[in-house]
């Protein structure tokens, strides 16, 4: 299989001198003459560790070679990798223009081929960009159409600069979108020399991994100063404090919590992220990071509200109200924040939740929900089914395993609104809402 990589710059010289030494015949494209010129001569376009000698070596086998020629590149390959820049323009917003411009130049070599041609997308893109954009173009270019002559595929790269040629070989995952069967078999052929399992997911939801990746690296990055900050003026070695939680795999590094749903609440989170956040004020620190957490949760709520009130239901079931599934605690629960606001707005509600009973709520856990909505006893119902009854919207809070049967008791007309994914397999829809999905 022949791969032609457009753009030289440092994830395609990487992409290019990595299939080159796993066999394929590989022809770099760029408009700068003066990369062309110096890969044909068996130098690399960029600084990195071990690129030099791999440029080389894949030159001299004849498996790598360069053009500043669209044309030539498309009609001698069978698929063509957009590497190109995808930079910010000055208000933020990404600049395609390079990936249309390359596009429209490979639709119109496409045009001329008989044999099918794949386009991979290598770029970092907004999302919608393959579908709304390279798809279009390249069809618009060649006059075929997607699954017949125009086969697409999003491929995003994960390449550190300066671990880039190890990042290729082990990266934590290979993933892609495609637009047909056809390109998904031919890319995966490509990474058949990579370790690593190969995840296809829709052709949006691969744009969106690599930039939930990249934020959340620049979120990791900021919390960690965030934290090193209050604890220099507390007289600690932040390192000392970081180094020591990331031991904890089990939820500090891990899968826990980075699950999209509701917001948090309960008698730990809240007020901690709360203290801490008034100890870093009083030692003269900015913490936005932490404090942009209490102000994201907050505007989770806001969202639910917003998801039921769309509906202009006046009778609402809530199937939970503690902070979480298995607990009775509703200190600083979200769910209690939301009825309040429903309530509020005129909102008549039913609530169940088979862990909070009058008869077994005490102390402070009693004196919250009280001091909040007073009349909450009177709002409590015995069953799921009570909750449900002559409602027009059910809220699924938690995933305790009886709302699992809300499906089967819901009738045609009641809409579900979803803050946990109670019931899988769904996606939003006329009659179910999911809040992240």
């Amino acid at each position: 299989m022949r791969i032609s990589v457009f753009g030289l710059g440092y994830v395609g010289a990487v992409s290019a001198a990595c299939f080159a030494r796993d066999g394929f015949d590989v022809l770099g494209v760029d408009v700068a003459a003066s990369k062309v010129d110096g890969i044909n001569d068996g130098v690399a376009p960029i600084v990195e560790e071990g690129i030099q000698e791999l440029v080389s070596e894949v030159v001299s086998a004849g498996a790598l070679r360069a053009t500043t020629d669209a044309a030539e590149a498309v009609a001698e390959t069978d698929i063509s990798m957009l590497c190109v820049g995808t930079p910010s323009r000055p208000n933020g917003s990404i600049d395609l223009s390079y990936v249309e411009r390359v596009s429209e130049q490979i639709g119109e070599q496409i045009a001329r081929k008989i044999e099918p041609h794949v386009v991979v997308l290598r770029s970092t893109v907004i999302p919608g960009t393959l579908d709304d954009i390279v798809v279009p173009t390249l069809e618009r270019a060649s006059g075929k159409r997607g699954g017949d002559g125009v086969h697409a595929c999003m491929n995003p790269e994960f390449l550190r600069e300066g671990t880039s040629i190890r990042d290729f070989y082990d990266p934590p995952f290979t993933l892609f979108g495609a637009t047909d069967d056809f390109a998904a078999e031919r890319l995966t052929e490509c990474y058949a020399h990579v370790d690593a399992p190969i995840y296809r997911v829709s052709v949006k939801a691969a744009e969106m991994v690599k930039y939930a990746c990249n934020a959340f690296h620049a979120v990791k990055v900021s919390f960690a100063n965030d934290i090193g900050n209050v604890a220099k003026a507390m007289g600690i070695d932040g390192q000392e404090v970081m180094r020591v939680f990331c031991e904890d795999t089990k939820l500090n590094i891990s899968p826990s919590y980075l699950k999209p749903g509701f917001a948090f609440g309960g008698s730990c989170l809240p007020k901690d992220v709360r203290a801490l956040t008034y100890e870093a004020r009083r030692h003269d620190i900015e913490t936005p990071i932490l404090r942009a957490a209490l102000e994201t949760n907050a505007g989770q709520v806001d969202r639910a509200a917003r998801m039921i009130l769309e509906t202009g239901a006046r009778r609402v079931g809530l199937l939970g109200l503690s902070f979480k599934e298995g607990t009775d605690d509703l200190r600083e629960s979200p769910m209690v924040a939301l009825a309040e606001t429903l309530i509020g707005k005129g909102i008549e509600l039913q609530i169940y939740d088979r862990n909070v009973r009058e008869a077994g709520l005490i102390g402070a856990n009693r004196a919250y929900i009280e001091a909040h909505i007073p009349h909450i006893w009177s709002l409590m119902t015995e069953s799921v089914e009570d909750a449900v009854h002559g409602t027009a919207v059910i809220v699924l809070a938690n995933k305790d395993d009886e709302f699992a049967r809300v499906e089967e008791l819901r009738s045609d007309d009641q809409i579900v609104v979803d803050l946990a994914r109670a019931i899988p397999g769904h996606t939003s829809s006329d009659w179910y809402r999911g809040i992240c999905w």
